[in-house]
């Protein structure tokens, strides 16, 4: 026969449990929501592309080039 009595500092720790879990989650959703909302608003591909302000010439149009 197991003892399945629980004492209470377990049932307080189980409660910042979630709430550490709820905040993460949030955070992560937070996260996610700037992210989606950033790649809607790219009106050309290439503008994310360019972000890493490195020059690479075959992000540069042709007609620019010359």
């Amino acid at each position: 026969m197991a003892i399945k009595v629980e004492h209470e500092m377990h049932t307080r720790r189980k409660g910042r449990n979630i709430g550490v879990g709820l905040l993460l989650t949030g955070l992560i959703g937070i996260v996610f929501g700037l992210t989606v909302v950033k790649v809607l608003q790219l009106d050309n591909i290439t503008q994310l592309e360019k972000f890493d302000h490195v020059a690479r010439p075959q992000l540069i149009p042709q007609e620019e080039a010359n």
